[in-house]
């Protein structure tokens, strides 16, 4: 069975069938691989189109400038990672070889000023959380362009949050609290060529999960690719058709649904040897992931009469912490 590609256009119109039909097609996605291909989005192409272009740039610079904004601490998730400077495997407890990768982390872009009302965001609590980001002084355009990108995807995210909550029989606006100052994270990543053969067990991205509601990717089709891992164990590719977007469930909606919907182990496979020097990739995952201090624990309505919840209650902001440290390399 192929990956379920879902269009959201009857969402966006409005109509009450429209919605409805958009979420029991998401219910069904998510019970199934926890996968979709997103159509009729909305986003605007040109603005994927920049975005692309000035993500490329700034992976073209000399290594040296680029090292110039590199994450300043393991548990500072802002600015740059060097190649192979991340094992994503390891946030599950499995000791691979770090991933074949470079990166840029970028965190919430409208964070308010310190002031008296301001501790959600600067307190002690917050953590690192909003810390500020690390732009690069090149190439030029890249700040506002990749502002506007983290906007949009946030936007659309939280439409698909909307979604998320009819699909589970609750009002629209369930989750808008629990989102309403998010620490959602965009990450732009190079995959680049090759020259010598991987270590054992080391892909450009190590089996994992994310770790929040909801996954948007938008990926180029370099070969050494995206793949997910059915129930079954049985590990399928995921190809976005031109103009889609890669969805995927998080741990957060997981533990919300009592594993009614599945955050699914994924990986980025390596390009085949004869392939590999030319098997440039670059991806744009954005994390949408809820305010630290949301509680997440199984919702009653997920919970069956007499069951008991499988998972127990912790803030989001712990259970991001506990998965980010593990992967770090450095």
């Amino acid at each position: 069975m192929p990956i379920p590609t879902i269009d959201f256009a009857p969402f966006l119109s409005g109509s009450p069938e429209g919605k409805a039909q958009v979420a029991a097609e998401i219910d069904a996605a998510a019970r199934d691989i926890g996968f979709f291909l997103l159509d009729g989005h909305g986003v605007e192409r040109p603005l994927i189109q920049e975005t692309y272009a000035a993500v490329s740039a700034f992976f073209d610079l000399p290594e040296a400038e680029k090292l110039r904004i590199k994450q300043p601490a393991p548990e500072i998730s802002r600015g740059y990672t060097p190649f192979q400077g991340e094992g994503l495997a390891a946030g599950l407890g499995e000791a691979t070889p770090p991933d074949l990768k470079e990166m840029i982390d970028i965190g919430p872009v409208d964070v308010p000023p310190p002031g008296p009302d301001t501790d959600y965001w600067h307190g002690p609590e917050a953590g690192s959380h909003f810390h500020p980001n690390l732009w690069p002084a090149a190439p030029e355009g890249f700040e506002a362009t990749l502002t506007a990108y983290y906007r949009r995807m946030n936007a659309l995210a939280d439409d698909l949050m909307r979604t998320f909550a009819l699909a589970l029989d609750l009002p629209e606006a369930f989750f808008a609290d629990k989102l309403d100052r998010n620490m959602s994270a965009l990450r732009v990543i190079r995959y680049p060529e090759l020259s010598a053969p991987p270590a054992p067990g080391q892909l450009r991205g190590g089996a994992h999960t994310d770790y929040g509601t909801l996954t948007i990717l938008a990926a180029d089709r370099a070969v050494g690719g995206l793949q997910a891992q059915r129930r079954s164990g049985e590990w399928v590719d995921v190809a976005p058709a031109p103009g889609t977007y890669v969805v995927n469930i998080g741990d957060a909606m997981q533990v919300w649904t009592n594993d009614r919907w599945v955050s699914t182990l994924h990986r980025v496979v390596n390009p085949p040897a004869e392939l590999a020097s030319t098997a440039r990739r670059h991806s744009l995952p954005f994390f949408h992931q809820p305010n630290h201090d949301a509680r997440i624990a199984p919702l009653p309505s997920c919970v069956a009469e007499g069951e008991t919840p499988r998972h127990p209650p912790m803030t989001f902001g712990e259970h991001w912490m506990s998965k980010w440290m593990a992967t770090k390399t450095e």
